[in-house]
């Protein structure tokens, strides 16, 4: 097994270890992309495509957002910690996130629990849809902490897709239960353990990618070692990951001692993963679309698919709504019709659809 040299991206070191080897990689165009991934040619975790830098007019929806939001984030980040020291009692917590959505969260669990008087550990490890976690990490993880702590953090779910590869990455694994630990701030699709709630909001890191992520891409798959990443450095004067946690951390402080409900855990999927596999079904059946990968539902899927990818077709439950501001604003840059789809969104307040380029 490879040596790691423990590093925290643009977060203070020991706020996350990212267990992830840097690679040189060409950036391949949007547009290409799509056509290799579509075709069967190339599978997304083996290229990234330059993340754009964020318009003045984006960077000020995330400051909205992040004072609109904070208070909430701060007290769902409270209910969350509670929950997970009521539940693993003496038993040190290893957070294990998921990148990139997942660190931001992470990062302000592990603050907290630490407030909390909580022992904490927090890594930052690669899952990859259709090729599942990044065994190398996670062994690595086990090898200094044992199964026991272990909890998997992501930011929110979409449609279920990365429930459903934890199920399968960790299967052959000793020491899991059935049911994968998954902690997340939003569980829209219902399909998490532990969330804060099912709501689809806007949370403020989800429509950020590197800038609130430790400037680092999205995980790239290698063949051996740790799965790879690509330090955003020309993304570096819209750094803003310590700023967002502390802002949320900030808050944490005159909260903490408040009578802050528990979180709820979910020792079973809910009526909201049905009604999320009808509204996907209903909507592959309404635009003819055999690949549901194709559909990304939530308000953050949704901005980061209109962000890094080819959209088709932009729905929002209502437009006037302030939490989907900045996808219509993305959807008119790319001059793109945004549907006001109303209650076929269900849970959902925007879903975004992948062109179909092949």
């Amino acid at each position: 097994m490879m040596d790691h040299k423990p590093f925290s991206g643009s977060y203070v070191s020991g706020d996350v270890d990212f267990l992830l080897q840097p690679v040189n990689i060409e950036m391949t165009p949007v547009e290409v992309k799509e056509e290799l991934i579509q075709s069967g040619k190339r599978h997304y975790s083996d290229m990234l495509s330059q993340e754009p830098e964020p318009t003045t007019w984006h960077l000020d929806l995330f400051e909205k957002a992040l004072e609109t939001g904070s208070t909430r984030l701060a007290t769902e980040v409270i209910m969350l910690a509670k929950s997970l020291i009521e539940r693993f009692g003496d038993t040190p917590i290893i957070l294990t996130s998921l990148v990139r959505a997942g660190v931001p969260l992470g990062v302000m669990l592990q603050q907290t629990l630490r407030k909390m008087g909580k022992t904490a550990y927090h890594y930052g490890i690669s899952i990859i849809r259709d090729r599942g976690i990044d065994s190398e990490a996670l062994s690595w993880i086990e090898q200094r902490h044992g199964t026991e702590g272990i909890v998997f953090v992501d930011g929110w779910t979409g449609k279920g897709a990365i429930t459903g590869e934890l199920i399968r990455s960790l299967s052959g694994r000793k020491g899991y239960p059935a049911q994968p630990r998954l902690v997340v701030l939003a569980d829209p699709c219902g399909c998490a353990w532990l969330s804060a709630s099912d709501e689809d909001w806007l949370i403020p890191f989800g429509i950020m990618g590197a800038p609130v992520s430790g400037l680092i891409s999205r995980s790239i798959w290698t063949e051996e070692g740790f799965h790879g990443f690509v330090d955003c450095q020309h993304l570096k004067q819209y750094e803003c990951s310590r700023y967002l946690v502390d802002t949320v951390g900030n808050v944490v402080d005159t909260l903490i001692d408040n009578d802050i409900p528990l979180a709820t855990f979910k020792e079973q999927q809910s009526d909201l993963k049905k009604l999320s596999e009808n509204v996907v079904n209903s909507l592959a059946k309404k635009y003819d679309i055999s690949n549901i990968n194709r559909i990304k539902p939530g308000i953050a899927e949704a901005t980061r698919a209109v962000l890094r990818r080819v959209p088709d077709h932009i729905l929002v439950r209502e437009i006037t709504d302030p939490d989907v501001a900045l996808l219509v604003y993305l959807a008119q840059e790319k001059n793109i019709a945004v549907i006001e789809a109303g209650q076929a969104l269900g849970q959902y307040r925007a879903v975004t659809i992948i062109k179909k380029v092949k």
